[in-house]
């Protein structure tokens, strides 16, 4: 009875000290990056952009396989839902298991209860041959491997899927290339969810896509962009400054801006918070307010977030002046589309422990490949 009575008092003082939001939309992520965490480092050393790229991250994408892909998927959108992400917009590669790859992270965010959109990124950098090119001429070719990832996105987009048409990047991309996806978004009523001008190797994106974009596209990054372009852009501040590739200046463009983790992990409230303090070193002016709007213009893509419900452990959790400078807040409870799949700080369809333990076994097995 005592324990019980303790329990009660607990709950009450839990609930007296928590706020709701409706749920959170991560714009930019790349689920199959759960699994990198703790990687041995490179062989090579870094010392640009390009160099991380080919380095690290085009080395993890052609040695993705389906079970890896689906157990990141997994890993990533269950922390997402405990840190009161309730949608995410991701970017996959993984040029050696293309094929049903979409499916494979649907099914995934669909088991953990997370809503996810989804998109293939199209590249010409692993040729017919799959040999690997840093960068690719305007005037060449579609290569097979292009080919199949936009195949992976009509077959998974015409079955119901929810999802864009990706893109890696122009400066990875024929103009033959670029134009057949942005025919093929048009063909489903869809976005192009590309990385633009991240880094100064894609400086010419700009000029390659200004025929293309449309208002629904995602350009992702812009931190390099020298001219405006039709699209909502997506901020990755936290992955900017660890690539070192400059600031993107959000507030400098007079695009809707998104904010985006860019893989590293869905929570969008240290996202926030992280973007806030990269804003405030530009602008000492600006306010809380102007990052928590780019949260807000998310749910434009997800409008069935507005329904979700999250409760954080902080009476002002709905406040970006108290949110942007609380940082030890989390989220208690979070219902999507009314069904509680986080409870306690736990997860209700799957086991977390399991995830987990499962997630680590195929990191260990990506580490392989890598060595």
């Amino acid at each position: 009875m005592e324990k019980q009575t303790a329990y009660a008092s607990s709950e009450r003082r839990r609930l007296e000290v928590s706020a709701q939001t409706h749920g959170i939309v991560c714009a930019h992520h790349h689920l199959y990056s759960s699994l990198v965490r703790g990687m041995p480092a490179p062989k090579q050393d870094s010392k640009s952009f390009l160099d991380i790229l080919n380095n690290i991250w085009w080395r993890v994408d052609a040695a993705l396989d389906n079970e890896m892909i689906y157990w990141s998927a997994m890993l990533g959108a269950t922390e997402a839902l405990m840190s009161g992400t309730t949608c995410i917009i991701d970017h996959h590669e993984s040029p050696n298991c293309i094929e049903g790859s979409l499916t494979t992270i649907a099914e995934a965010c669909k088991t953990v209860g997370v809503r996810v959109n989804t998109c293939y990124g199209v590249t010409d950098r692993w040729d017919d041959n799959q040999h690997l090119h840093s960068k690719v001429s305007p005037l060449s070719e579609m290569t097979s491997a292009a080919k199949r990832g936009l195949d992976e996105c009509d077959q998974y987009l015409s079955a119901g899927g929810t999802g864009m048409v990706g893109v890696h990047a122009a400066f990875t991309c024929s103009d033959e290339t670029l134009t057949a996806a942005a025919e093929l978004a048009k063909k489903h009523s869809v976005g192009v969810h590309i990385h633009v001008a991240e880094g100064v190797d894609d400086i010419q994106s700009g000029a390659r896509l200004e025929s293309l974009a449309q208002d629904n596209w995602l350009l992702i990054h812009a931190v390099h962009l020298d001219r405006y372009l039709k699209g909502r852009v997506v901020h990755n501040a936290r992955s900017n400054m660890n690539n070192s590739v400059g600031y993107a200046k959000p507030t400098q463009r007079s695009n809707k801006i998104l904010l985006g983790t860019d893989g590293i992990g869905a929570d969008m409230i240290e996202e926030a918070r992280i973007a806030y303090a990269r804003l405030r070193e530009f602008d000492v002016s600006a306010e809380p307010t102007t990052v928590w709007q780019w949260l807000e213009n998310s749910l434009e893509l997800f409008p069935g977030a507005k329904n979700d419900v999250v409760t954080f452990d902080y009476d002002f959790a709905d406040s970006p002046w108290h949110a942007a400078f609380t940082t030890n807040m989390t989220a208690i409870d979070v219902e999507v589309a009314g069904e509680k799949v986080l409870v306690d700080r736990q997860p209700t369809r799957v086991d977390l422990a399991e995830i987990r333990a499962k997630a680590n076994e195929q990191a260990l097995r990506l580490y392989e490949r890598l060595t």
